[in-house]
């Protein structure tokens, strides 16, 4: 068969563990996909906040300049207006929608027509860790030493890879131990360790439109080429029933994680559900595509660019042949492209999601060089309201899928369906064509493309 045999999408739809350390955050996250924000906001004044908002969002603001406000809150998943009653607290506002472009939302203490002052948004502050550097050395560094010398502590370390996680005492030390580090000829690359955005929470739904997907495991051969192992680097993955259980490889976690999680369907439960439904819809209901679970998600559903570097890391040690990566940050981390640049140099091929917000700025690991990047479809051939379009974009699928955890229905909406749908058609095209990763990667560039209107 050819690559044209893809098939098109019918329906628009024991645990091993490597030690992690959990994220120090301060964030406000706003998911417009499905309408949930969720914030730990101290001390923070009006205009910065409502730069973040912008930014996130992509509406324009307008602020009645007499307008003041110190924010204080802490919630989690609450919809637009509830939000915005906390975050803006005994101001007035008014989200007005608009036809063709983005919302506008006016903040005032007397009346909207006196909110004349815009908010400019400016290139988004870097969101990572407290006192945290990731730094990878050359063969026969002694880390040890390096960080007495700056007066850090080694509190993360993977020897393979040279790569190391230090803690220093203050911002000020960890700022300057970077441009010391920086021009340090022992060094391969340093950065901060940077805070990757949270997943879309699945939401419960009374009834899902597609059934549960139907797929046979047909057995499949350990190192052989045309049997893909599928790294999901995401959430940990809940039992999954509907006889998909066999499809799934021992988890891995990297953060620690060890206790199976109760209660509401996790992210990367979902996942597998999308993954599976493309893989049987394209390979007819028969594969020996197989999935690898990989935690990098502390209990919180935080996550940073040291952890995901572990979880790439962790895929290929076990196996993966693709990985599956719906998350991002709009920060690139200099240590993770290093690691990600390894694992495609080894023949992996990696699809990652563009991002939950209408902009065009790069998202990472997505706008990383050989990294196929994923955006979301709102309906059959028009770009989903909230989806990144940046140039880097090379493909865009479906953004609406569905999950079961027993008897519940779960809805997801974002680039990282999107990401799962696509991961799971290429590996159901590798498990039934045996092609070559390249020829599959273009012909779903060709099959799947960004709408024409959106760049």
């Amino acid at each position: 068969m050819r690559c044209a045999k893809i098939l098109l999408f019918l329906a628009f739809i024991g645990c091993t563990v490597i030690p992690g350390r959990a994220a120090k955050t301060n964030v406000l996250v706003w998911q417009a996909a499905n309408d949930r924000v969720s914030a730990d906001v101290r001390g923070e004044q009006l205009f910065p906040l409502l730069e973040d908002i912008a930014h996130q969002t992509g509406w324009h603001i307008f602020v009645e300049p007499e307008a003041a406000r110190t924010v204080d809150v802490k919630f989690a998943n609450l919809p637009t207006g509830d939000a915005l009653h906390k975050l803006l607290g005994g101001l007035n506002y008014a989200l007005v929608p608009q036809t063709n472009g983005p919302n506008f939302l006016y903040v005032f203490t007397t009346t909207m027509q006196n909110a004349t002052r815009p908010v400019i948004v400016a290139k988004a502050k870097p969101k990572h860790t407290s006192n945290e550097l990731m730094v990878r050395v050359k063969p026969g560094t002694d880390i040890d030493a390096l960080a007495k010398k700056l007066g850090a502590k080694v509190v993360g370390r993977n020897d393979k890879l040279h790569m190391y996680l230090l803690d220093f005492s203050d911002q000020t030390s960890t700022d300057a131990a970077l441009t010391q580090l920086q021009n340090d000829s022992d060094v391969e690359a340093v950065d901060y360790n940077y805070i990757m955005d949270p997943p879309v929470t699945p939401q419960a739904v009374a009834n899902a439109p597609v059934s549960a997907p139907k797929l046979t495991l047909d057995a499949p051969t350990d190192n052989d080429p045309c049997s893909p192992v599928i790294g999901l680097i995401d959430t940990q993955v809940q039992p999954l029933g509907n006889g998909l259980d066999q499809f799934m490889m021992s988890p891995v976690s990297v953060v620690g994680n060890t206790t199976p999680v109760t209660g509401n369907i996790t992210h990367g439960t979902a996942m597998v559900y999308a993954i599976t439904k493309a893989l049987s819809q394209s390979t007819g209901g028969h594969t020996t595509a197989r999935i690898l679970p990989v935690d990098v998600y502390d209990s919180g559903d935080t996550t940073t660019s040291w952890d995901v570097a572990l979880g790439v890391q962790a895929a290929v040690n076990g196996g993966a042949t693709v990985l599956n990566m719906s998350l991002g940050s709009s920060d690139n981390s200099t240590v993770l492209d290093d690691v990600i640049q390894q694992a495609l140099s080894q023949g992996v091929v990696i699809f990652a999601a563009a991002g939950n917000t209408p902009v065009t700025t790069p998202t990472y690991p997505a706008a990383i060089s050989g990294v196929n990047a994923v955006t979301a479809l709102g309906a059959p051939g028009q770009l989903a309201s909230y989806a990144n379009d940046g140039s880097f974009v090379e493909m865009a699928l479906p953004g609406t899928s569905y999950a079961y955890l027993g008897n519940q229905a779960y809805m997801v909406q974002g680039t990282s369906s999107a990401t799962a749908y696509a991961t799971g058609i290429a590996a159901g095209t590798k498990s039934v064509n045996c092609q070559g990763w390249s020829q599959i990667e273009g012909a779903m560039a060709q099959k799947f493309p960004v709408p024409t209107s959106a760049q």
